[in-house]
Formats: structure tokens, C-alpha cells, sequence
């Protein structure tokens, strides 16, 4: 606000600034009288609340306005009373105690559309509902304000962990922590930062909770996953603060396997796993077991399925024909969809498949509302792996060879030059009948319809096989052979190791000091951030033995930004200018 006061003035509109000041005074008078009257219970007239054990009492119109200005505190351009009059025509005699909070939060809400910080104010009521509910369970206290936060934190830690030790959703190592010293480090203003989609999503998602009532709170989340990062530390506490600060004010934000399992029984802290699916029934159905444990703890999967055999293809077990790859993946949506991640979102599964592949006519249409329905896969995402050599093709309006990988079982582990000379011997076996199974289709009309589907359905995404390998800073340990559900990593995977992505991401925004990048503190977060992540590895409960193998031998760790355009905004840069491509050089060279 001092800074818009500062703007006004040196756009010589000094009558703005003028009445700003006058304005900002007034509003600090007004939540300053409605502080010291909120001490006394002012009862309405004429509304009366009922509690939970059915007694009426009169609306308390002193606590009421306290909430609504503690909402409001630090906030331009909103209104207080406003939301106190439209509140109270919503209420009614006998409303339940519980609806006065949600009136308000939907009074807040209704506003977001007509000023932006509104979203604070909604949060912030939110916050009140959120406090009773957890102070409540624990015992620390039957309500509470923002202000009176700044003691009860400090005694709602130890309450929180010693209830969640009692109905082990908590590690009952946490215990061990110095609480009382954690419990004052924790900054209960910065509850004030969340927007109301983001504390509403916490609530929904990430707080723990027992038969429902949540007993989590902001502060508390975040430092139970610092205290989880920090718990094989030899410092733990200094660690352990390090990590919440780092937290709770937004510079860093660890993935969400971390934010739900961090100081938990299982912490399953990684974010992705990468499988490579053999080419036997036993190999298949483990790759699927895997795919539900992994699942369970709230893993997100990318399967390479281009081993499998296709349609067609000759099974010497039961001298019969293989049914594809198809009615496998039907297995695995479903299943993602029956292991949802431990009932906290849906599962994320995405399955690839390399562009030579003799299915993959019928891979790109698994995601259409029309045809057999028992061969579609309507909940899971799908990928195509491009090779180069099939994009030549394209260009030079050439044929295009489909095979059954049982009959060239090498060049799923081929690239580049490699891969395009085995790729055109196993194309003249074909030409002269020593390979029976296999199609030539011309390369446009393959591409078109790849486009067709990808425009209808979204899927299956286009990923290019060449590039991730060559430039892959692991090529002497493997190839890969697949990204991720997000396609943001790219790791070796082989029928021993699943390949696991371990994420963070730095708000690159909170970095910006004075209208540009301080490199200093960026440094810093850095720092910390890529210490979280390593003890990710270490610390990470692991549901399949082969991730375990791959994490510990690698060490992978993927540290990312957000908010980028906003701290090109807040540097006023415009997006596709050559300033905003030496701000990403600058700010990149930072985290390597």
C-alpha cells in the first residue's frame, strides 16, 4: 500500500494519494474500535445461533465483526461492512453455529469477481471455521482469531502430533522433535498469504484428518512435513526449521507426494515412477501390481509398453495369437481407477508406445467416445514415442513399417543412427517375405491420423524418442524409453530399475526484490530446496523393490520454477521478448 501511496505521487495525482492516506487511517480506526468493542459480547437483536448441543444463544455481532475485520486487515479496495450486511441477510433465527461461518465465506466468495484481493478475505474467514474444527478436536481451544494464533500454535503442535502418533497417521518419531522449540517458530501470520482456492484445496486434500474432522491447520501442515524431511537429521530441529520457513512463506513448494506423506507411517515422498513393461503374462501383471502399489501412495506412473507383443503375434507357450497390447491397458485404467491414489485424488497412469509398434493404429483411438468400449481407456493418458527416422519419413512422403516387437525385439533399446539402420534391415526382411507379421502404411496418412486424434481426444501425446536420448546425461547407464505423466523428466528404465522423479518447485516470483532477481537468496533456496529433495531419497517409503534400486543408484532429483511470467510481470518484461530470455538464463543459472 506504501508503494501505491508512492506510485500516485510520482504521477503527480497527489489529491489520489491524499485521499488514500485519509482512506487507509479511517480503515485502520475502524478495525482498531472494532478490536476493543469485540471485547464485549454484542448480541444481535434478533438472531440467535444454535450450537452444537442444540442451545440457542444470541449472534455475537462483537466476535462476528472482529473476524470480518481480521479478514479484511492489510487489504485495499475491500469492504468490511459490505460483507457483514450481505452475511446477516442470509442468516436467520436459529441458525446453526457452523452455517454463520459458512455464510460468511460464501458472502466473501460471491465478491472474488469484483476485486481480487476478495479471495484473501475469503481465505482468511475460511481460516476460522478451519481453527474451530482443529482447536476444537485437539482441545486447545473452542475458537480462536488470527491474532490469538500467535500463542495457540505454539500449544497445538504438541496436541497435533501426540493425536496423530495415538491414531498412527502421524510417525510416532516426531514426538522425539524439541515441539516446544518448533512451536515457536511457527509464524502464524503467514496463514494471512493464502488465496481462497488454495486453502480451500489444503482442506480438501492435504490436511490429515480422523472420521473427517480435519485437525491439521496451515502452519501445522507445513511444519510437519519440514519436521518429515528433517527427521534423519543430525540437527533436526535447525533443519526442521529451515525447511518450514521455507515453506510457509511460499519460496519452495515440495511435490504433492511429499505434502501428503511427509512425517507420516509411509512416506511415499516421490512424485513420478517410470516402469518398463515385459513381454510374459507373469511381467505384465507385476508391472500392473506395481502400478497399484505405487498408486496407493499417491505416485503418478509412466509404463513403456512397447515390448509387449501385438495383435496377432505368435505365443509359443500355448501355440496361439496374442491379443495385443490393448486389452492390457484396459486393465490398467481401471486399475488406476480403483487405487486412486489413497482416496486423495484420482490415479494418473500414462502408457507409451513407440510409433513402429503393430498396434499402434489402435493405441491412438483408446481415448474416443465411440466404438468397443471394452477396448477403450477412457481414464488414463496415452503417448506416442516418436523416432526421428519416422518424422523423415513424413517429410519425404515415404512408407512406414509397423512390426510386432517379438519380432524385433532390438530396437526398443535402439536410437539415432542405430536405431535407423537396424530399423530398414528389419524393413528389407520384411520386403522379402522372412517376416510375416508386419504392415507398411505411408507415413503421412499415420501422422494425419495421430494429429486427427490428438486434436479430438487430447491423446496420445507426441514424444520424441531421438532427442530425449541424445541429449539424455545418462546415456552410459541406459536408455529411455518414456517419460512420465507430465512428460517434464525423461530416465532410464530396464525390467530391474523403475525410475523415480523426485520434485520441488521454486516461486520464483518471491525472489523478486526491488523489481529484480535476488540471486542471493535464490542461491540460498537452492540450497535448502535441493537438501529436501536428497533426503526424499533416503527418507522415501518404497512400495516396489525396483524403484528402491533405481533412486538409491541415481539419485535423481528435478528442481523446477513457477511463477515465472509474474516475475517477469513484476520486472515489467514483456513474455516473448529477448529481456525475458536473459531473465530465464539469468534465474536458471542459479539452480544449476
Amino acid at each position: 500500500q506504501d508503494q501505491v501511496e508512492l506510485a500516485r505521487m510520482r504521477a503527480g495525482e497527489q489529491k489520489v494519494a491524499r485521499d488514500y492516506v485519509i482512506y487507509r487511517e479511517a480503515r485502520a480506526a475502524e478495525r482498531k474500535n472494532a478490536g476493543a468493542a469485540s471485547d464485549v459480547a454484542q448480541p444481535h437483536p434478533s438472531i440467535r445461533i444454535t450450537r452444537a448441543d442444540g442451545s440457542l444463544s444470541p449472534l455475537d455481532m462483537g466476535r462476528l465483526n472482529t473476524i470480518i475485520s481480521e479478514a479484511c486487515e492489510g487489504l485495499a479496495e475491500v469492504d468490511g461492512a459490505l460483507i457483514e450486511r450481505e452475511t446477516l441477510k442470509n442468516l436467520y433465527d436459529g441458525v446453526a453455529e457452523k452455517d454463520v461461518n459458512t455464510a460468511l465465506v460464501m458472502t466473501a466468495r460471491t465478491l472474488v469477481e469484483r476485486e481480487p484481493n476478495y479471495s484473501y478475505v475469503t481465505a482468511r474467514l475460511l481460516m476460522d471455521t478451519l481453527r474451530a474444527e482443529a482447536l476444537g478436536f485437539l482441545g486447545v481451544a473452542e475458537s480462536a482469531t488470527h491474532h490469538e494464533m500467535a500463542e495457540l500454535y505454539a500449544k497445538a503442535l504438541p496436541a497435533y502430533i501426540e493425536k496423530g502418533a495415538e491414531f498412527e497417521l502421524v510417525d510416532a518419531k516426531l514426538k522425539e522433535f524439541d515441539l516446544e522449540k518448533l512451536g515457536k517458530a511457527i509464524d502464524h501470520e503467514r496463514d494471512q498469504q493464502f488465496t481462497y482456492l488454495g486453502l480451500q484445496t489444503l482442506y480438501d486434500r492435504y490436511f490429515i484428518h480422523k472420521d473427517g474432522i480435519r485437525f491439521e491447520l496451515p502452519q501445522i501442515f507445513f511444519m510437519r512435513v519440514a519436521m518429515g524431511l528433517a527427521i534423519e537429521e543430525k540437527d533436526r530441529e535447525a533443519r526442521a526449521i529451515e525447511f518450514y520457513n521455507l515453506l510457509s512463506s511460499f519460496d519452495y513448494m515440495s511435490s504433492t507426494p511429499t505434502l501428503f506423506n511427509a512425517g507420516t507411517l509411509r512416506p511415499q515422498l516421490s512424485s513420478c515412477y517410470l516402469t518398463t513393461v515385459p513381454d510374459d503374462l507373469s511381467g505384465i501383471y507385476g508391472a500392473i501390481h506395481d502400478n497399484a502399489m505405487l498408486s496407493k501412495f499417491a505416485g503418478g506412473l509412466g509404463n513403456d509398453w512397447t515390448p509387449v507383443r501385438a495383435l496377432g503375434s505368435y505365443i509359443k507357450g500355448t501355440n496361439g495369437k496374442s491379443q495385443g497390447v490393448v486389452p492390457f491397458l484396459k486393465v490398467v485404467n481401471d486399475t488406476a481407477v480403483a487405487v486412486n491414489q489413497g482416496g486423495k485424488r484420482k490415479g494418473a497412469v500414462c502408457a507409451y508406445l513407440e510409433t513402429w509398434h503393430l498396434d499402434i493404429e489402435e493405441f491412438l483411438e483408446l481415448r474416443k467416445n465411440t466404438g468397443d468400449d471394452r477396448r477403450r481407456t477412457h481414464d488414463m493418458n496415452t503417448a506416442n514415442w516418436i523416432p526421428d527416422l519416422f518424422m523423415k519419413r513424413v517429410f519425404d512422403d515415404g512408407s512406414w513399417t509397423l512390426f510386432s516387437p517379438s519380432d524385433v525385439p532390438d530396437l526398443h533399446d535402439l536410437y539415432g543412427k542405430a536405431f535407423e539402420e537396424r530399423y530398414e534391415y528389419y524393413e528389407a526382411l520384411a520386403s522379402y517375405g522372412k517376416l510375416k507379421l508386419h504392415k507398411v502404411v505411408q507415413a503421412k496418412d499415420l501422422w494425419r491420423k495421430m494429429l486427427s486424434m490428438l486434436f479430438e481426444t487430447g491423446h496420445p501425446w507426441l514424444t520424441f524418442k531421438d532427442p530425449c536420448n541424445l541429449r539424455s546425461p545418462q546415456q552410459h547407464v541406459g536408455v529411455v524409453h518414456s517419460s512420465n505423466l507430465c512428460t517434464e523428466i525423461t530416465l532410464n528404465t530396464n525390467k530391474d530399475e523403475i525410475a523415480v522423479c523426485n520434485l520441488g518447485s521454486i516461486n520464483l516470483v518471491n525472489h523478486i526484490v526491488d523489481g529484480k532477481l535476488d540471486t542471493a537468496k535464490l542461491e540460498k533456496t537452492v540450497k535448502t530446496a535441493v537438501r529436501m529433495l536428497d533426503n526424499v531419497i533416503d527418507i522415501n517409503y518404497y512400495s516396489v523393490p525396483q524403484a528402491q534400486n533405481s533412486n538409491f543408484k541415481h539419485r535423481p532429483v528435478g528442481l523446477g520454477i513457477m511463477g515465472f511470467q509474474d516475475a517477469l510481470y513484476l520486472q515489467h518484461i514483456p513474455y516473448g521478448s529477448d529481456a525475458a530470455i536473459a531473465f530465464a538464463d539469468q534465474s536458471m543459472d542459479c539452480l544449476l
